[in-house]
């Protein structure tokens, strides 16, 4: 071996030393600002609650908090829930139904936004999906169900937009029954 290889060697083997020394720590900089930003522990025990909902009764509903934000849980009583269902798709201005249980690709119909087949409960984050602000229910509003007053947005007894600035229709969270009595958010 001669000396002008042996030398290479070496030269490669300390850029590589070095090279590696350097990635090892800049991992060890950088991991805390990355891990900073992962969901906190109180955020991540409160992913999914279960709701008891055996003192509902129709034509009432429930608001509870889940991460941070307002969550309706209705139960809707016959005639409101025939009123959703004779509204045609035309008729609204977000065809989508907005509903993290269904497909993406489900329109707005009445029967892809409720949690159960019968359509008696109605389960959705009351944020007003036009800047945020929580609408009032108890059918307020032109079409029966909720109203947003900050800038009249009127939301109808599915919970879809019918009038007003906002875009889309209120998210309808991942939800579903664990019993006859408690719904599971999350």
């Amino acid at each position: 071996m001669s000396h002008a290889e042996d030398t290479g060697s070496r030269r490669d083997f300390l850029y590589f030393a070095t090279a590696s020394t350097a990635a090892v720590a800049t991992g060890a900089a950088v991991w805390p600002l990355v891990n900073q930003m992962n969901p906190s522990a109180d955020v991540q025990a409160l992913a999914s609650i279960d709701v008891p909902i055996d003192g509902v009764e129709p034509g009432t509903q429930v608001t509870v908090k889940w991460l941070g934000k307002p969550v309706f849980i209705r139960r809707r009583t016959q005639a409101e829930i025939d009123e959703a269902r004779a509204v045609t798709m035309d008729e609204l201005p977000d065809a989508t139904s907005q509903n993290n249980n269904v497909a993406l690709d489900k329109d707005a119909s009445d029967q892809n936004r409720t949690l159960d087949e019968a359509g008696e409960w109605l389960v959705m984050v009351g944020v007003c999906t036009h800047l945020g602000c929580v609408p009032l229910g108890d059918g307020a509003g032109e079409f029966g169900g909720w109203f947003c007053p900050c800038h009249g947005s009127h939301y109808d007894t599915a919970g879809r937009i019918r009038k007003g600035p906002a875009p889309l229709n209120l998210l309808v969270p991942v939800a579903e029954f664990t019993s006859e009595t408690v719904i599971k958010l999350g």
